[in-house]
C-alpha cells in the first residue's frame, strides 16, 4: 500500500467513526474560540472547558476582556499550565482586537499570528472552525499518528502539515484534523497504541511487528 493508499483508507475510516465532529473546547463566537485554543496549550481541552465558563462570564467580548485586570483574569485560569503568561496574553490580545480589529477577529494568518500568545496551530483552529477557511492544525497526536500511518516523516509539525495538505483533499481538512485528534485519543495514543495495537494500524500495516518510534515535534 502506498502513501496515497494509505491516506484514502486513512480518510475513510475516520469519516466511519466520526461522522460529526463537534469542536471540544466550548466557546459562543470567534473571540471565545480564540481565547479557548490560546489557553489550551500545553493543556487539556476538559480542563479549558472547565474554567472558561467563568471567565466568558467575566469577559465575554474582546471590551469586557481588556477591561479585566490581569490578575483576575488569572484567578479564573490559575489551575491551567502557563497560567501567568496566559493570563498577561488574553488581556494583551483584546487589547489589540479593539486597536487593530475593531474589537472583531481578524480573519487572516498573518493578523491572527501577530497577537500575543497566538501561533500558527491556533491561528489555523480559529480560522478553521470560526470562518470555514482550510486550515490543517497540526498537534502532538496528528503528528505522532502521521507518522505511525507512514503519512509524513516531518521532523516538526511544520513539515508534517505540508505533508498532509499534500495527501488529502483541501475540502476533506477543516473536519479530518479533528477526526485525527478524536482517533488519537481514543484508539491511538501515544501510550495505548505503537503502531501495532489499534485496528487502523493493523490494517494500514498488518504484517508490522516492531513498534514505531515516533519524534516528537
Amino acid at each position: 500500500m502506498n502513501k496515497r493508499d494509505r491516506a484514502a483508507l486513512v480518510l475513510q475510516r475516520l469519516e466511519q467513526h466520526y461522522p460529526e465532529t463537534p469542536i471540544p473546547l466550548d466557546h459562543s463566537d470567534p473571540f471565545t474560540l480564540l481565547i479557548a485554543v490560546l489557553l489550551s496549550a500545553q493543556c487539556t481541552d476538559k480542563k479549558v472547558n472547565e474554567v472558561t465558563p467563568a471567565l466568558f462570564a467575566s469577559g465575554p467580548t474582546p471590551v469586557a476582556m481588556a477591561a479585566l485586570p490581569e490578575d483576575r483574569i488569572l484567578a479564573h485560569i490559575r489551575q491551567l499550565g502557563l497560567a501567568k503568561t496566559k493570563a498577561r496574553n488574553v488581556k494583551r490580545l483584546s487589547e489589540l482586537l479593539l486597536e487593530r480589529h475593531g474589537g472583531a477577529v481578524p480573519q487572516s494568518f498573518t493578523e491572527l499570528e501577530a497577537l500575543p500568545g497566538v501561533g500558527h496551530k491556533t491561528a489555523s483552529v480559529v480560522m478553521a472552525q470560526a470562518f470555514g477557511v482550510p486550515a490543517f492544525p497540526v498537534d502532538t497526536h496528528i503528528h505522532r499518528l502521521a507518522q505511525r500511518w507512514g503519512l509524513s516523516q516531518g521532523q516538526n509539525v511544520e513539515q508534517t502539515e505540508r505533508d498532509l495538505k499534500g495527501l488529502f483533499p483541501k475540502k476533506a481538512w477543516n473536519k479530518l484534523h479533528l477526526q485525527i485528534i478524536f482517533y488519537g485519543r481514543e484508539h491511538c495514543s501515544a501510550r495505548g497504541c505503537d503502531g501495532t495495537v489499534c485496528g487502523l494500524c493493523r490494517e494500514l500495516y498488518p504484517t508490522r511487528r516492531k513498534p514505531v518510534r515516533w519524534r516528537k515535534a
